[in-house]
């Protein structure tokens, strides 16, 4: 059958976020050393939904294997845990964590539009033989269907009113419960009837309800009293049966015969109607994109839950996008208009009251815009537990990760782009920090398990966010060796312990030896903090030989739009972002000091901070050439600190932040110290300053 683009988009949606659930279930399962009975029935439901979509998008290896790993667990559900001896247990989880890597692994390949793999005979025996240990050497298949297929439901299952939704044409009926809270039952109906198609003809048998394909509503009377297959001899339904066991998400089945006695209240339905194949297949796409809604709803079928998570809406990146686009367009024109030179020197009561309502209301909608972007940052942190768990096994180091402030919210392109970098510190923690062995940690005093603490907390403006590990720490004398063998450190020169630790963060720079599967590719922190910058955040690194390390990341919430201070240099204006700004202050000639090589100075709180001149830095004529008639700002970026001198502030102002188009940036402008433009009240533009740069640029 055809697919929808938008059936695929919710089916790999589904799987992600299932699998998450898994890995976090299993997570916290294997430190349990058990799955307590909610575990069992949650991993079981999860598979079966797997099992039935993917059988749903034709995916027949994913299919298998969810269906064997839900068998599995259907034996543990019925023998619990407690059938399952201790020793047996570590590789129950880690089946369980390979069956996860498959299907992402599997789920990576649909993304990039390549085929699933069908080589997976190795991994089902796998499978199959553990499945047979912990069933006792039972025969290879145990179906869950025919398990179940004891009717649950006596109520609905009495005969007489089985009786009422017989056929006199198809006397022998089956009637057929699909799993509690699975959603879309009548298209679940619809693909059990095609599934049936290929083992009786279409003659032969009939269902009801008939109008199962084009009437939603009929979900819910096949949710209260099952959904009905009817055929015209015993051994069409015999055949069938086999139909109804491979479909996904049954729950039960029972046949039953049709009697004229017993069907007093008989309701007839009319024969079905001639089935058209395409008009089956069409209405398959739209049903399904409900499935992430579903699919959450499912795990706690109460109606309030449900009502909950259907509020819950999915957008694309792109439309977010363009409503913050318009939104910053809203900011620039209110700031047009009420700033209008038209109106200068006229007393408008009315106007400017109408404006600050218009000022405090187009706050308010860019909050609610920023607001729809923001996504917690607990998704990426939840996945460092695997890795660590995973490398803890490997490189047998027990190590504990401790995640605080997972609810911070940033931005959503934000939070793409900082999950590399995290998974990159948490492994180098794991592979260069944590001791290799358990004496060695004791020897020192410390817990003889290694602790790594992922914390993310929010200031204002920025997000911060630390890696912190109890291990080896730095080496400085081995990082400053290896730097020199790079050539980034001249030998002989003192460097500071904070200098030693930024040459990790230069490119090439790898401190592993030999290459192991985590690292030592020379990938390093560099490419950690490029990807940082890349979105507006610093990178730094303190630690202490023998007790650990922290790498923080400063982030920005959000790139779109920042508070700035203008100022103004000869004719042309300057933004200067206000995080940046430390102190503004007037000084006079007499404050400054010349080095030797006639730079100028400035002592600010016991300390020297560098003065860069703006109107020199940028060429800028008839601008203050005299501190006194000219303000300095202290401005810091990162480790850089210094200060900024300009001719006059003009005020604070929220400004939208415009990226230079690319072909100005070919001219290598970002290493001029601009980071982008924004358009001024008046339409005019002002450039908008990113300090480090000019740091780096004058130093």
């Amino acid at each position: 059958m055809g697919m929808g683009n938008d059936m695929m988009e919710a089916y790999l949606f589904e799987m992600h976020s299932m699998l998450e659930q898994l890995d976090d279930l299993i997570l916290s399962s294997e430190q349990a050393k058990t799955f307590s009975q909610e575990a069992v029935n949650e991993i079981f439901r999860i598979m079966h939904t797997i099992k039935g979509s993917s059988a749903m998008m034709e995916f027949n290896s994913l299919m298998t294997i969810a269906h064997r790993i839900e068998d599995m667990f259907f034996v543990i559900r019925e023998k619990t845990m407690d059938a399952i001896p201790d020793n047996m247990r570590p590789e129950l989880f880690d089946l369980i964590f390979e069956s996860i890597d498959f299907f992402r692994s599997e789920i990576e390949k649909i993304e990039n539009g390549e085929p699933p793999t069908n080589d997976i005979d190795t991994f089902l025996n796998k499978i199959n033989t553990f499945a047979n240990k912990i069933s006792g050497e039972e025969s290879e298949e145990a179906p869950a269907a025919e398990e179940t297929a004891a009717p649950e439901e006596t109520g609905a299952a009495a005969s007489g009113e089985l009786m009422a939704y017989g056929s006199a044409d198809f006397p022998y009926g089956l009637q057929v419960f699909f799993d509690e809270g699975a959603g879309m039952e009548n298209l679940r109906a619809m693909m059990l009837v095609n599934a049936v198609k290929d083992f009786v003809e279409e003659t032969q048998y009939d269902f009801y309800p008939s109008d199962v394909q084009l009437n939603p509503e009929t979900a819910n009377f096949i949710v209260d009293n099952g959904f009905f297959l009817r055929f015209k001899t015993e051994g069409d339904r015999t055949e069938a049966l086999s139909a109804v066991r491979e479909t996904g998400s049954v729950r039960e089945y029972q046949p039953f015969d049709y009697s004229a006695a017993a069907a007093a209240p008989v309701v007839e339905d009319a024969p079905a109607v001639e089935k058209d194949p395409v008009a089956e297949a069409a209405p398959v796409a739209p049903a399904v994109t409900e499935m992430p809604a579903q699919q959450s709803a499912a795990a706690q079928p109460s109606a309030k839950q449900q009502h909950v998570k259907e509020s819950l809406i999915s957008v694309s990146l792109s439309k977010l996008d363009a409503l913050m686009a318009v939104v910053s367009e809203i900011v620039i024109t209110e700031a047009q208009v009420t700033a209008s030179p038209d109106l200068k020197g006229l007393k408008l009561d009315n106007f400017t009251k109408a404006a600050r309502q218009l000022r405090s209301l187009t706050d308010n909608l860019q909050d609610v815009a920023m607001s729809l972007r923001m996504v917690p940052v607990s998704g990426t942190f939840q996945k460092m537990k695997r890795i660590v768990r995973d490398m803890s096994k490997k490189l047998d180091r027990e190590t504990n990760l401790i995640l605080e402030g997972e609810d911070t919210e940033v931005d959503k392109t934000i939070v793409d782009s900082i999950s590399d970098p995290i998974m990159h510190i948490v492994r180098n923690s794991m592979d260069h920090g944590i001791e290799e062995r358990k004496d060695d940690r004791i020897a020192a005093g410390k817990d003889p398990v290694g602790t790594i603490v992922l914390s993310a907390r929010q200031t204002g403006s920025e997000v911060i966010i630390e890696i912190v590990d109890d291990g080896r720490g730095v080496d400085d004398q081995a990082v400053l060796n290896k730097a020199i063998r790079q050539g980034l450190a001249t030998p002989g020169v003192e460097y500071a312990h904070k200098d030693i630790l930024n040459f990790l963060l230069m490119p090439g720079f790898s401190t592993n030896t030999e290459v192991t599967e985590y690292s030592g590719r020379g990938v390093g922190m560099d490419v950690v903090k490029s990807n940082v910058e890349n979105c507006g955040g610093t990178v730094s690194i303190t630690s202490t030989l023998g007790k650990g390390m922290t790498t923080t990341l400063k982030i920005p919430l959000t790139m779109a739009i920042m508070d700035g201070m203008e100022v103004s240099v000869g004719e042309s204006i300057f933004t200067v972002p206000i995080s940046n700004i430390r102190q503004i202050f007037k000084a006079s000639d007499m404050h400054i000091i010349q080095d030797e090589t006639h730079g100028e100075m400035i002592k600010i709180v016991d300390n020297f901070y560098s003065i860069v001149r703006a109107n020199r830095f940028y060429n800028i004529d008839n601008a203050a050439e005299t501190f006194d008639d000219g303000v300095l700002l202290w401005v810091e970026s990162g480790d850089n600190s210094f200060c900024l001198f300009v001719d006059k502030l003009i005020g604070e102002q929220q400004v939208v932040v415009k990226p230079f188009p690319e072909y100005i940036n070919n001219f290598g402008i970002k290493n001029s110290g601009i980071s982008g433009c924004t358009i001024l009240g008046d339409g005019s533009i002002s450039i908008i300053l990113d300090v480090a740069n000019i740091y780096t640029a004058q130093s």
